[in-house]
């Protein structure tokens, strides 16, 4: 510990580590513009864009359910779970991912039983297993308010995120949000030591389950500005799946 903080005492060092609340009240608000805070389901298409040219024959399409968890003495960290199916290519039919709070699985027709999986690890393109769950902000990250600023034309507050807990996808966000609508505008992703891993830019919003919402995201590769993956949202419902659902052992039954 450093020897600044090694004076402090435990209500002090507790007040450091607590959110700026005015940046909560922000994420918050941006957390329930990406997505509601009741279970729901959508389709997820990932398409990757390399060097001008869209990569269709790497398209990806899933079908994921969600459900968000306060937190709770149950849920004590607060997170959100994900049963992501592939729907398409069609020889990826069958295989799941199921995002367990602070644990990730990967199951196929083919495996015994379902693998751990990282979330940091590569999916496709820009897009890690980690992205295709749709994190509430606001129970993965410490925020602070840094500023406001223009954002194309808007106004925006640009606000600091540091992850909570270490399974959380990515170290720190610099996160931006639109001041008027609370709509998010752009993420940038960074690495441990601040370094930027990849942009988001969220776009195409439309009405869905009673307010706008972005129905696509634009995650640009750091060092290859022309190399990027298209996040494409439809088909957003609410449903409500029982718990057994979210399960490893669920798993097993996808048989494609």
């Amino acid at each position: 510990m450093p020897q600044a903080l090694k004076s402090l005492d435990r209500a002090q060092l507790d007040a450091l580590m607590q959110d700026d609340q005015e940046a909560r009240r922000i994420i918050r608000l941006a957390d329930r513009v990406r997505a509601p805070d009741s279970p729901f389901r959508y389709t997820l298409t990932l398409l990757e864009h390399k060097d001008g040219r869209d990569l269709t024959d790497r398209q990806q399409t899933l079908d994921i359910s969600m459900r968000f968890y306060k937190p709770s003495e149950i849920h004590e960290k607060g997170d959100a779970r994900a049963l992501a199916r592939y729907i398409l290519p069609a020889r990826d039919k069958g295989k799941v991912l199921l995002s367990d709070l602070d644990k990730m699985w990967y199951y196929a027709p083919d495996l015994r039983r379902p693998i751990p999986i990282s979330r940091q690890q590569r999916l496709t393109g820009q897009i890690s297993n980690g992205d295709v769950v749709a994190a509430d902000f606001d129970y993965s990250y410490i925020s602070t308010l840094v500023a406001e600023e223009a954002c194309g034309s808007q106004q925006c507050y640009k606000l600091a995120l540091k992850r909570r807990w270490a399974y959380v996808t990515y170290p720190a966000i610099e996160y931006w949000v639109e001041k008027q609508s609370y709509r998010p505008y752009r993420a940038d992703f960074l690495a441990a030591d601040g370094r930027l891993i990849k942009r988001a830019w969220y776009k195409d919003y439309r009405t869905a389950l009673g307010t706008f919402r972005p129905h696509q995201i634009v995650i640009v590769d750091a060092l290859h500005k022309d190399n990027y993956t298209t996040m494409n949202y439809s088909k957003m419902v609410l449903e409500s799946l029982p718990e057994s659902y979210f399960q490893k052992e669920y798993l097993l039954r996808f048989n494609g």
